[in-house]
């Protein structure tokens, strides 16, 4: 799933609207303040009816070309935000999803140009509204059976948890791996320093260690029997942000699942309940890192379930690209710094 804003190129260019693209809107935000770009519609309008008619060709011609590049999208319609689409990819297998998901939003960046719009995958484009997510939902199938390896076909009458009852011990231990690695994988699921602007309490984000049965805040959702039906058995991933790489979460979540499978791990922290919020008093997770920075720290310690999981080259070699982010940001010297201390101090 990927949420996204959307912006117009501001119509101070000369020419056609074909040449209004994404190099007009950069031209534009060096001499003008990002919070003047101008989003494609106004107002909180997620689920729409009527907001989508407003970009007809623009919006039907980003649901043809997927079908067209077979990256098709299964839900498709407008999310809380001004200018906010979010789009659901048909399921499929591990690696044809992450290279579904590297097409379509390229599929939406050069059609988008086309129109004058200039689309954002960024984490959190405004200060104010949720950022834009890039949920994960996994599941396991036996390729013999077609079974889904996640459910259990009789109700397990005493679960550690009443969350778990049709959540098979293979189930269970992938959770636990989840839950066991999440803390040590945040930059690649969370790679950029804008990030962790979108992971922060009160905006729909997971903040925490944390899992719950159709918990759509913790950063596992689980959905299973009695509200799905059994082949739609599956985790829901909701850490990963529309700006992380989809190979490097993928292959993140099968590694840190299937760790949990091989050790057989048990879940360590209870499930947060209906009406429970993550981060509260009832949140027994530890919270998730608070910027690219601590992210980065925990990832590249010796001890990293990321060093078990992917090896020390991998490790060293992305861990230095976010330490090289991390230095940029720490010489770049924002808006927010200028307008706040130019007179005060």
């Amino acid at each position: 799933e990927y949420e996204f804003y959307q912006f117009r190129v501001p119509n101070n260019t000369n020419g056609p609207a074909s040449e209004r693209n994404s190099s007009a809107t950069a031209v534009f935000l060096q001499n003008n303040p990002v919070h003047t770009l101008p989003s494609l519609t106004e107002g909180m309008f997620g689920y729409s009816l009527t907001r989508p008619t407003h970009n007809q060709e623009y919006y039907y011609g980003i649901f043809d070309a997927c079908e067209k590049f077979r990256c098709g999208i299964e839900g498709w319609h407008t999310e809380s935000g001004p200018g906010v689409f979010e789009a659901a990819l048909q399921f499929g297998e591990i690696t044809q999803m992450a290279d579904r998901a590297a097409l379509f939003k390229l599929t939406v960046k050069s059609i988008a140009s086309k129109f004058g719009i200039t689309p954002c995958f960024m984490a959190k484009p405004r200060a104010g509204l949720p950022g834009n997510s890039g949920h994960m939902h996994v599941s396991l199938v036996d390729q013999k059976t077609g079974k889904n390896l996640f459910y259990r076909e009789t109700e397990d009458k005493n679960p550690p948890y009443p969350d778990l009852r049709y959540l098979s011990d293979t189930g269970q231990h992938f959770l636990a791996g989840l839950l066991e690695g999440l803390p040590d994988i945040m930059p690649i699921v969370a790679p950029t320093v804008n990030s962790y602007k979108r992971l922060v309490e009160n905006f729909w984000a997971p903040v925490t260690v944390s899992w719950g049965f159709e918990h759509r805040a913790a950063s596992i959702r689980l959905i299973a029997p009695p509200t799905a039906s059994a082949k739609a058995t599956r985790f829901e991933v909701r850490v990963a942000g529309a700006d992380a790489n989809p190979y490097l979460v993928l292959g993140a979540i099968l590694v840190l699942g299937w760790r949990g499978v091989e050790k057989k791990l048990e879940i360590s922290v209870p499930p947060l309940g209906k009406g429970e919020g993550v981060g509260g008093a009832s949140d027994k997770g530890v919270r998730l890192a608070k910027s690219l920075k601590e992210a980065t720290a925990r990832f590249m310690a010796k001890d990293s379930v990321a060093r078990e999981a992917f090896g020390d080259e991998f490790v060293e070699h992305f861990g230095g690209t976010r330490e090289h982010e991390i230095r940029a940001w720490d010489e770049a010297v924002t808006d927010w710094e200028v307008k706040r201390y130019i007179e005060t101090v």
